[in-house]
């Protein structure tokens, strides 16, 4: 699971993958721990309101605003996976606002760990182009290129504008120039752009029916 925070300021991630055989009897028992009415003292003390605990089949996920918070948060975790007798590996990570995505931060990575994360690093920060296009009405157009343009500029692309018009709806398409993460984000922003204008005309439609 790569998910990102719950909350925009919960940036750093703790996974906990159990390996025990019965591991998702004793997740659910180890959640209860945490959360339940019978918690154990050192537990709720270690654990603050503002840690948020998830789980996906056998693996445990705790997300907090501070690095602080998230070791405190470890602490009450381990002790309730001992007490339950169920061994887990675990991992730390903080997320990066740059890539977009979580960096582990313990263990260590790796020396293999760490070249694959710098090619990885250098090729999406390498400069390219490329052509984005999107179907949009008529009436609404303006607005789009008005939306988007401001988000190339936002990522620091350099953005040109191509309009093919139909009877109903217009192809605008954006040809933009910068490193591959940021094209991403914005290809990204441009279909979800793309599928509200959509729902909107629907709108627009049925209410004049």
């Amino acid at each position: 699971m790569n998910a990102q925070p719950q909350q925009a300021d919960q940036d750093w991630r703790l996974q906990a993958h159990l390996d025990s055989p019965a591991s998702h009897s004793a997740l659910q028992g180890l959640l209860g721990h945490l959360r339940g009415p019978h918690v154990i003292s050192d537990v709720k003390a270690a654990v603050a309101p503002d840690v948020v605990i998830t789980h996906n089949e056998n693996t445990l996920f705790a997300y907090a605003a501070s690095e602080d918070a998230l070791a405190q948060a470890r602490g009450a975790i381990e002790a309730a996976l001992q007490s339950d007798g169920v061994p887990a590996s675990i991992v730390l990570s903080r997320w990066d606002e740059q890539f977009d995505r979580w960096l582990q931060t313990d263990p260590p990575p790796t020396a293999e760990e760490k070249l694959s994360e710098q090619n990885r690093e250098s090729a999406e920060l390498t400069v390219e182009t490329r052509t984005l296009v999107a179907s949009v009405g008529k009436m609404i157009r303006p607005e789009v290129e008005q939306t988007m343009t401001a988000w190339a500029q936002k990522l620091g692309l350099k953005v040109e504008l191509i309009e093919h018009p139909h009877l109903l709806t217009s192809q605008v398409a954006f040809t933009v120039t910068g490193p591959k993460h940021e094209i991403d984000e914005f290809r990204r922003a441009l279909n979800e752009e793309e599928r509200q204008t959509i729902r909107a005309e629907r709108q627009v439609m049925v209410s004049q029916l």
